[in-house]
C-alpha cells in the first residue's frame, strides 16, 4: 500500500488516488500527504529528483517515468548580489533539466501517475515549456500526447513539442483558451488532463526544487526565495516541500519558510494585482501580453494558495516592465554566463525594486529560480 494519500489543500476533504482532479467538495487543488520519514533513511542513491522518493507519489514497486530531471545546480552570483544590493544571491538553474525547464519535474511525477492509471493518453494546455516537457515524458512512457498552445508560443518550444511526436494544436488566444479546449478534449476522449494544479501530481514534482535548495544550503532555508510566477505551481511546490521537511525534522522547525517574492510581468499580473488589493483570489487578467511567455497566465488556478503563502511569509508580489525584463535577462547572461529565460530577468527586476524600497532586506541571502533556458526563446 502507498504511504501517501490525497486531501484537499483548502477544506482537507479526502480524495481517491485514481483520476484525481480538483476537490469534489470545494473545487480547490488537492495535495498529496505523506507519512513522516527520517532524513537518514529516506534519501536514495538515485541522482535525480527521485532521490526524494518517500515524498513523491509512487506506488509499491512502481518505476518512475524519468529522464534524469532534477538535481540542478545552485550557482552563487556575487556580481548580481552587489548590483541588486543583497548580501548573497544564488541562481537555481532549472534550465539544466530535460527539455530545458523546471516543467520536467512536474511532468515526470504526473506522467508516472498517468501511466500507472492506464490512461489512453494525456493532454495539456501550455504557454510553452509545459507542452515540451509533457511531449518528452509522454514519449518516454509510451503514451499519446496532445498539446494545445497559443500561436505566439516561442517557435523553438513548438518545434520541440513536434519533435517528440506529440500532436500539437496551435490556437489563437492565450493559455486560458487552450485550457478550455484541453478540458473539452479530455471529456470526449478519456485522455488525462495534466494542467497546473488541476491534478495533484505536477506540484509534487515541482516541490523537489525546495528539497534540493534546502539540501544544497546544508539543510537550511534562505532568507528569500524569488520565483517568476505564472500558474503558481513552482512557488506552491517549494512552500509545500519546506512544510514537509520541517514536519519530518529535516530542517529547523524554528525557521520553516523564507520570505517569498512573486515576480510577474506588467502585461499579465493577476496575482500581483490581487496582492496589492488585499484580495484572497485573483481576478482574470484581460488581454495578457508579455515577451516572457511562461508568465502569460491570466487566470492562475493556484491564486489562492500563492496569495496565502505571501500573507504567511510577509512576502512581496510585484511586476516588471518589458524593458526591465529584457535588461535584467541580458545582465544575468553577461554577468554569470547563465543563458536564462526572460522569466528570470523579470525575477531579478522585481527583486531589485523590492530591495531598493526596503521590502527585502539588504542583509538577505536570496535564491532566485531561473525556470528555463534562454535558447528556447530564440528562433
Amino acid at each position: 500500500m502507498p504511504t501517501w494519500s490525497l486531501r484537499c489543500s483548502a477544506c482537507d476533504a479526502p480524495a481517491a488516488l485514481e483520476r484525481a482532479g480538483l476537490c469534489g467538495e470545494c473545487g480547490q487543488p488537492l495535495f498529496a500527504r505523506y507519512d513522516t520519514v527520517s532524513r537518514d533513511t529516506a534519501l536514495s542513491m538515485r541522482w535525480d529528483m527521485w532521490r526524494y522518493a518517500p515524498f513523491l507519489p509512487l506506488l509499491d514497486g512502481e518505476i518512475p517515468v524519468s529522464l534524469g530531471e532534477g538535481l540542478t545546480p545552485m550557482i552563487e552570483a556575487p556580481a548580481l548580489a552587489d548590483a541588486i544590493g543583497v548580501r548573497r544571491l544564488w541562481i537555481k538553474d532549472e534550465a539544466q533539466n530535460p527539455t530545458g525547464s523546471f516543467k520536467a519535474r512536474g511532468m515526470s511525477a504526473a506522467v508516472t501517475r498517468a501511466k500507472g492509471q492506464g490512461v489512453p493518453g494525456i493532454v495539456v494546455p501550455t504557454a510553452g515549456n509545459a507542452g515540451a516537457a509533457l511531449a518528452a515524458y509522454g514519449a518516454a512512457a509510451g503514451l499519446p500526447v496532445r498539446v494545445y498552445a497559443p500561436r505566439t508560443t516561442p517557435r523553438p518550444i513548438l518545434d520541440t513539442i513536434e519533435a517528440m511526436g506529440a500532436e500539437l494544436i496551435r490556437i489563437d488566444g492565450h493559455i486560458g483558451d487552450a485550457g478550455k479546449l484541453t478540458l473539452a478534449f479530455a471529456a470526449e476522449s478519456g485522455y488525462f488532463p495534466i494542467s497546473t494544479l488541476r491534478e495533484p501530481y505536477r506540484v509534487e514534482g515541482m516541490k523537489t526544487m525546495g528539497f534540493e535548495m534546502a539540501e544544497q544550503l546544508g539543510w537550511r532555508v534562505p532568507d528569500v526565495v524569488v520565483y517568476p510566477t505564472g500558474g503558481g505551481e513552482g512557488t506552491v511546490g517549494i512552500w509545500k516541500a519546506l512544510q514537509e521537511l520541517a514536519a519530518g525534522g529535516w530542517i529547523d522547525a524554528g525557521r520553516i519558510q523564507p520570505q517569498y517574492v512573486v515576480a510577474q510581468a506588467a502585461g499579465c499580473a493577476p496575482i500581483a494585482r490581487a496582492y496589492h488589493a488585499g484580495a484572497d483570489r485573483a481576478e482574470p487578467w484581460i488581454d495578457p501580453v508579455t515577451y516572457a511567455s511562461g508568465l502569460r497566465v491570466p487566470s492562475p488556478l493556484g491564486d489562492r494558495l500563492v496569495l496565502r503563502i505571501l500573507r504567511e511569509t510577509q512576502g512581496v508580489a510585484d511586476v516588471a516592465s518589458e524593458e526591465s525584463i529584457r535588461e535584467w535577462t541580458r545582465r544575468l547572461a553577461t554577468e554569470t554566463g547563465i543563458d536564462a529565460a526572460p522569466e528570470d530577468g523579470c525575477a531579478l527586476a522585481v527583486l531589485r525594486d523590492a530591495v531598493a524600497d526596503g521590502r527585502v532586506q539588504a542583509s538577505a541571502e536570496v535564491v532566485v529560480f531561473n525556470t528555463g533556458a534562454g535558447a528556447s526563446y530564440r528562433a
